[in-house]
């Protein structure tokens, strides 16, 4: 192998070992996206879309069977970090779960002041509740060491407490038709899969097989399929030995799945599903949609609603004595931070389909307002960290 060779296979594997590649990638899918979308491309774009494979098309088996792998990497996430990470103990989970409660409080509120007298648009309400972690780190990445770490763990801490409180309203609100007969065996399975982990299996494999089957029944019963990819990872072992906390190790079978599929969600799924559903066209498009009260209530809940949530929420907490400043961070590196969680792409625009489901004039609504959003949040919060003050400043 030449030296030239040896260095682009070193370079790639750096890239893709680098926790906020992925964001990077995602930003690219969602911008070819756009392109295809307003190009002579646009027609089977759109065709290939809907094109039916078996009884679903296409986008839903995106949305509803790939998908569920990247939620399964959202659950064994949320798992890991409540048992064995960053938030394991009350004292780490105070800051970014307050942060995280605001978050997605504020940017609801303003949605709701938005879209108050139509009944149809205010299904929408938790669209902008969510903060995506892959782009907010992928743009935090292109900072350097100009942004502490500890503000890149709180983020990360923020993010894991949104994607729960994402799938908790998912399950909540975003659910028709309920079949109890499916909803039985799927809490069958679940039962299973508790009751193995109990008994010491530690085999990944009968947790796959099983977690076929549970979202096969999750679908069924009306629950939306993606939820299915959390309860499994709940009932994932983190420990290589029976009751033994003190065993968790990197080879825990939570572990061995998390790693195995932390490549293909962040460079495959995800790209995929960025790609899939980023497509906007703006053909016969004018300005007068950024003036709909969708469009506004989603982008200005990411744009406002997330930094009065998030900043507002920690500056009451951090006033009160009640926790402090990431360590080595600055007051105007911490506002850069919230203004980065106004970037909701994945799970907004995920939330979004479910909420508008069969009604493409008010997804694209959506899309247009989580685009604008986004884009303005993840500008101005790397504008404010490129110029922020690296030493910590204490308010007046």
């Amino acid at each position: 192998m030449t030296a030239g060779g040896g260095r682009i296979r070193s370079m790639l594997r750096n890239f893709l070992d680098n926790e906020a590649a992925g964001g990077l990638v995602l930003m690219a899918a969602a911008v070819l996206a756009l392109v295809v979308a307003n190009s002579p491309l646009a027609p089977g774009y759109f065709a290939a879309l809907a094109a039916y494979l078996g009884p679903l098309s296409l986008l839903h088996w995106i949305n509803d069977a790939l998908m569920a792998a990247f939620f399964l990497m959202v659950g064994l996430e949320i798992k890991r970090e409540m048992l064995d990470g960053q938030l394991s103990t009350w004292s780490r989970r105070v800051l970014p779960g307050v942060a995280a409660l605001g978050g997605m409080a504020a940017p609801a509120l303003i949605y709701i002041a938005f879209n108050a007298g139509d009944a149809q648009a205010l299904r929408g309400w938790a669209i902008p509740s969510a903060t995506d972690i892959a782009f907010a780190l992928g743009v935090l990445s292109l900072l350097g060491p100009r942004v502490p770490a500890s503000l890149k763990v709180f983020l990360a801490a923020l993010a894991i407490i949104d994607d729960l409180g994402a799938v908790v309203i998912i399950a909540l609100f975003y659910t028709t038709g309920l079949s109890l007969p499916d909803l039985g065996l799927a809490a069958l399975v679940v039962a299973v899969l508790y009751g193995m982990n109990r008994l010491g299996v530690r085999s990944l494999w009968p947790y796959m097989v099983l977690g076929v089957a549970l979202w096969l029944f999750v679908f069924r019963s009306g629950v939306h399929a993606t939820v299915a990819g959390v309860l499994l990872a709940l009932c994932i072992p983190i420990t290589t030995t029976p009751g033994a906390p003190e065993a968790r190790t990197d080879e825990s079978p939570l572990h061995r799945l998390e790693h195995a599929l932390s490549w293909p969600v962040a460079f495959v799924i995800v790209p995929i599903f960025g790609f899939a559903n980023a497509g906007v066209s703006f053909a016969g498009v004018g300005p007068e949609v950024l003036l709909e009260p969708l469009t506004l209530g989603v982008a200005v809940g990411l744009l406002a609603g997330k930094v009065i949530g998030v900043f507002g929420a920690s500056t009451l907490l951090i006033r009160c004595g009640l926790a402090d400043l990431p360590a080595g961070a600055s007051w105007s590196q911490f506002f850069g931070v919230a203004l980065l969680c106004g970037i909701g792409f994945t799970m907004s625009l995920f939330i979004g389909l479910l909420a508008f489901d069969g009604l493409p004039l008010l997804q694209e609504e959506v899309k247009f307002g989580i685009l604008c959003g986004s884009i303005i949040s993840g500008l101005l919060g790397y504008g404010v960290l490129r110029v922020a003050p690296r030493e910590r400043h204490q308010l007046a």
